[in-house]
């Protein structure tokens, strides 16, 4: 019975480790990480896009030029993409409207610039 009992323990210890491995955690990229430009496009709807810029350093607006964005059934709202682009550094977004591939368009200021801005069912934002 002993034998049983402790066979049991183990068993259950050996098997709530590998559930504990399985997890993964999202969030911020590594500072390092290629953008989707150079990886093909984002690989993970949960990782947060490379290639916006940095509302603290609108020189990195040419960074974003050239991110890909990808087809697909957007679930933003008008509401959420407005801000995910506001977050990303552009300004007065104006005339956002979603297209028939999904991505979200509009006009915005970067940098007291004009701009053409898009945002794709993954949350990347590009200048376009």
């Amino acid at each position: 019975m002993r034998l049983t009992l402790t066979t049991l323990t183990v068993l259950s210890i050996i098997s709530a480790s590998s559930a504990f491995a399985q997890t993964s955690v999202t969030g911020q990229p590594v500072p390092d990480a290629t953008t989707s430009e150079k990886s093909g496009g984002q690989k993970a709807v949960t990782r947060p896009n490379t290639d916006r810029p940095d509302a603290g350093n609108p020189a990195t607006a040419g960074a974003a030029s050239s991110a890909k964005l990808e087809e697909g059934a957007s679930s933003f709202t008008e509401a959420q993409a407005r801000k995910r682009l506001e977050d990303a550094g552009y300004k007065d977004v104006k005339e956002l409207k979603k297209d028939d591939k999904g991505i979200w368009q509009g006009n915005a200021m970067l940098n007291g610039k004009p701009a053409k801005v898009g945002l794709d069912f993954k949350g990347n934002v590009a200048a376009q």
